[in-house]
């Protein structure tokens, strides 16, 4: 059974300035979104769902239908503020998205198989499809054992602004904890620190970090289902709230009801959450085609 991907691709985007996930990066047009599918591919899934907000999924599809049509099984479905349990109503004024733990449960009726969560807007490499499709190729739909590939804090910061990551706690191999963290940059003392409510908190640059790239069974669809309609009724009419995956695994974690193997990649990990990462993330992949890793067109 090949696993799935899951891109999400629904994110505005606001400190970039623009629809990111489409930004060409590659010597033939290439977004990071078209080396993820071809690392998928090479690892051996078998399916790419996307999720998108309704004001790019025009443009989205004409863009990636053409690329991938005859490579891989695709699938794209929306992200919208109204996808949300009957009978709650949210906050007329809102338009951002309800978060990544969202994003996936639209997904639902397009998933059928194991399947890895990844951004649309990050670089993981290689390695880390490899490590985790033959997790995922391994897992039968019903299970519950789940995993996550890990990459240290200090290799995945920006220079151009803060980021947010999922600082974990590793056992055994097994995640124990993982807390979200919106607010990370290196400081004018080259300390790593974290923003707390108000508060600045350094924190060891080789901790090991969620880059939102999780390897699931369709079991994960209905468990996450009953925390997100506890999350809207909570909080359907705030202007930001957002309902994150690492606050479902941790609820599963210690509820027991999953546990989340830690897989390593020695790849290093890029993106672009700002505009001024581009020119970096240009270089990065251009180097890479220099060693050999990728062909100049993915897709030719």
């Amino acid at each position: 059974m090949k696993p799935t991907l899951l891109i999400l691709a629904a994110g505005i985007g606001s400190r970039y300035g623009g629809v990111k996930q489409m930004d060409k990066i590659g010597p033939s047009g290439e977004s990071i979104i078209d080396y993820s599918v071809y690392d998928a591919l090479q690892a051996g899934f078998g399916k790419v769902v996307f999720v998108l907000h309704p004001n790019i999924i025009d443009d989205f599809q004409s863009i990636y239908e053409p690329r991938l049509s005859g490579k891989i099984e695709t699938a794209y479905v929306l992200q919208e503020l109204n996808n949300i349990p009957p009978g709650v109503s949210f906050h007329p004024e809102r338009v951002k998205p309800w978060g990544t733990g969202h994003a996936v449960l639209v997904a639902k009726e397009e998933v059928h198989t194991p399947f890895a969560v990844i951004n649309a807007d990050d670089f993981y490499g290689r390695e880390a499809f490899r490590v985790l499709g033959k997790f995922l190729s391994e897992q039968k739909v019903d299970e519950t054992h789940y995993a996550m590939v890990g990459y240290q804090l200090a290799n995945t910061l920006s220079e151009n602004g803060s980021v947010s990551r999922g600082i974990c706690q590793v056992t055994d191999g097994l995640l124990a904890d993982v807390v979200e963290r919106t607010k990370i940059y290196r400081n004018t003392e080259g300390t790593i620190v974290f923003e707390d409510n108000g508060n600045t908190v350094p924190v060891d640059g080789k901790s090991l970090v969620s880059m939102n790239f999780w390897g699931f069974t369709p079991k994960y669809f209905e468990q996450s289902e009953a925390f997100f309609v506890d999350f809207i009724r909570q909080n359907a009419r705030q202007l930001k709230a957002e309902f994150y995956i690492p606050f479902v695994v941790n609820q599963l974690i210690k509820q027991k009801k999953a546990d989340v193997r830690v897989l390593e990649s020695h790849d290093q990990w890029f993106g672009v959450t700002y505009r001024e990462d581009k020119p970096v993330t240009i270089a990065r992949i251009r180097a890479l085609i220099k060693n050999g890793v990728y062909p100049e067109n993915l897709w030719k």
